[in-house]
């Protein structure tokens, strides 16, 4: 639907947070190709400027990667995601796995005394559909089954500020996984994850956090 016409400044702040909608909201994934300026244009109803500075601004703030000759990209779903993202691009795997490993084993000691029939049913769901996915064989099913799982891992602690940082974390996990999973899932790379939800179930805080510290590292060492 086009824009209300406005002064500059607030109509490109409108174009912004339009174009931010479709990747928060997920209309546009992250790794998807964003429609074309003359799209943008007319779909919005906004001079092409405006939507080049927008486009702009939010490849600045890192939630598009504008690749000339190619199109622009969704990279990441939210500002805090983009830092993220540029900040770790380049990082050391193992030190990236430290990371994942620190945050996701306080999770899991957190998620052992805090968690809810809910979170049980949930993540009993996710564990399910993270076994379909690798049987599936498709690689990509199965980072994204992965790291939903983890997640809901991470949710299941019921401390926001971790949550909500784990979340922002998500792409740079899920482009290190990704990596490390390559194109071919082997059976000699796969890891049940059944013992972790195990052990949240019957509020185990200590063989959570030691199950789910050992995951990142079992990745590096040839299984997920």
């Amino acid at each position: 639907m086009p824009l209300t016409t406005t002064r500059r400044s607030a109509l490109s702040d409108q174009v912004i947070t339009a174009l931010r909608n479709q990747i928060t909201s997920g209309e546009w994934p992250v790794g998807s190709r964003i429609p074309t300026e003359s799209e943008l244009v007319e779909q919005l109803g906004v001079a092409r400027n405006t939507v080049r500075e927008a486009v702009r601004a939010l490849a600045h703030n890192g939630l598009l990667d504008i690749r000339q000759g190619s199109g622009t990209y969704v990279v990441a779903t939210s500002e805090l995601a983009g830092v993220m993202h540029r900040r770790f691009a380049g990082a050391d795997p193992r030190h990236i796995a430290e990371l994942r490993s620190t945050l996701e084993a306080s999770a899991a000691r957190l998620a052992a005394q805090r968690r809810t029939e809910r979170d049980l049913q949930q993540l009993d769901t996710l564990l399910r559909r993270r076994e379909e996915a690798w049987e599936s064989g498709d690689a990509e099913v199965f980072v994204a089954a992965d790291s939903t799982f983890h997640l809901a891992v991470v949710a299941a602690s019921h401390n926001d500020p971790m949550s909500e940082l784990y979340a922002d974390l998500g792409d740079v996990v899920r482009e290190w996984l990704r990596s490390d999973v390559g194109r071919e899932l082997r059976p000699e790379r796969h890891v049940d994850h059944a013992r972790l939800v195990e052990a949240i179930r019957a509020g185990d805080a200590e063989a959570a956090g030691t199950e789910a510290a050992s995951y990142a590292f079992m990745c590096l060492s040839g299984g997920e």
